[in-house]
């Protein structure tokens, strides 16, 4: 009775965890195809189906001439314009200018952008509205984990000690730590720490050691091996302040996804490296046991890498119409169906490969796991559930 119960209890801890993955990922998915009805509305193209989810109709509604359905597997949809899956118009109470067929290549190439800008806007939203509320987290100069062997351990410093100056230039945030060892050349350096109430000064040199940067590439830096505390306060920001930092981080999701898809084409990084659903469900598992920001602040990262990854010039994906789209304006006249259809054909297998080996990568690390080990690492990715080292 007591191992059954132990059972139950331990399926329902994940329940928040799954509510959470079902939410955010049916809600990204949600605005972008938000953003493609929207587009089709300004520019008067006919609807047929709007569906949130995908496979069986769970519900559905009618409004006007477009059905709206709610389908049982959560994670996907669609919509469906006038002529885009079938030669039908007149029958399904349309008109032919409605049909995005009969629409020029400029329309039908905003059509299939608007769902990636659907997402980026979210993100900036999102990060907006975590700004407006939580203000802007700065995590403080505060010792969180010391490498075996390095100069910070040689030197005495432990965890929970607060940096609060080196060299007698005061500290107030943990990048102020990075920035100074990395550009002491070697330099001994004097650390000035506050530990329970107590004033201490250390001296200390950097070491050339080698660390893991975000996107899991090699590098060597100077170091005196410590990584950050939990240690954070909050700024608050006006609305106008807030929307500045939304912005900026927005762009700053964007700039890191965008190096992380060339590091991963030109091979910089290894493909092992290429996460897929398991592995976004963990990490949005572990954003709700961090509360509401987290995960906020998780889902508009993800935003950002549903929207550019769709813009990717792969048919079947909108960067793929767009790229039709491009061409039909450069050569006046639209790419033959063959040729289409072959694409199209040709981007399933290659995103039902990509997902299957994405899957592969997210089980092996489920039961392959590294032995956690204190290691050194440059910028962190965002959003960040661990803190960085130095």
């Amino acid at each position: 009775m007591t191992q059954r119960m132990d059972f139950l209890l331990h399926i329902l801890s994940y329940w928040d965890s799954a509510l959470a993955v079902i939410l955010v990922l049916g809600g990204l998915i949600f605005f972008h195809e938000l953003g493609h009805f929207i587009a089709c509305r300004l520019m008067g193209i006919g609807v047929v189906t709007f569906s949130i989810g995908m496979g069986p109709k769970l519900c559905s509604f009618h409004r006007g001439k477009t059905e709206y359905r709610l389908s049982w597997f959560p994670f996907g949809g669609y919509v469906a314009s006038v002529g885009e899956y079938s030669d039908e118009v007149e029958e399904l109470g349309f008109t032919q200018e409605e049909a995005v067929t009969s629409r020029p290549a400029w329309q039908r190439l905003l059509m299939a952008a608007a769902g990636p800008f659907a997402n980026l806007l979210l993100a900036f939203l999102l990060y907006w509205l975590v700004a407006a509320t939580a203000g802007m987290a700065v995590p403080l100069p505060q010792i969180g984990a010391v490498l075996p062997g390095s100069a910070a351990q040689q030197a005495g410093i432990q965890p929970g000690d607060m940096v609060t100056a080196i060299d007698g230039k005061p500290l107030s945030e943990w990048n102020q730590i990075p920035d100074t060892v990395g550009a002491s050349e070697g330099r001994p350096l004097r650390f000035t720490i506050m530990r329970n109430g107590e004033e201490l000064s250390l001296l200390m040199t950097p070491t050339r050691m080698e660390r893991t940067n975000m996107f899991g590439e090699q590098e060597t830096a100077w170091m005196i091996g410590v990584g950050s505390g939990n240690a954070v306060r909050y700024e608050k920001l006006g609305f106008f302040a807030a929307a500045g930092q939304g912005l900026k981080q927005a762009w700053n999701a964007i700039d890191i996804t965008v190096q992380s898809i060339k590091k991963l084409v030109t091979g910089s990084v290894a493909a092992e490296n290429v996460g897929g659903p398991i592995m976004i469900a963990e990490m949005l598992g572990k954003s709700v046991e961090y509360g509401l920001t987290s995960l906020a602040l998780l889902a508009a990262f993800i935003s950002v890498n549903l929207g550019l990854l769709n813009l990717l010039p792969i048919p079947v994906l909108d960067g793929g119409l767009i790229l039709f789209c491009l061409v039909e304006m450069l050569i006046r006249r639209p790419v033959p169906e063959k040729i289409q259809d072959y694409a199209m054909r040709a981007g399933v297998a290659f995103l039902i490969c990509l997902m299957l080996f994405a899957t592969f990568n997210d089980v092996k690390r489920w039961f392959v796991r590294p032995e956690s080990t204190p290691q050194e690492s440059s910028a962190p990715a965002e959003p960040q559930t661990e803190r960085p080292q130095e």
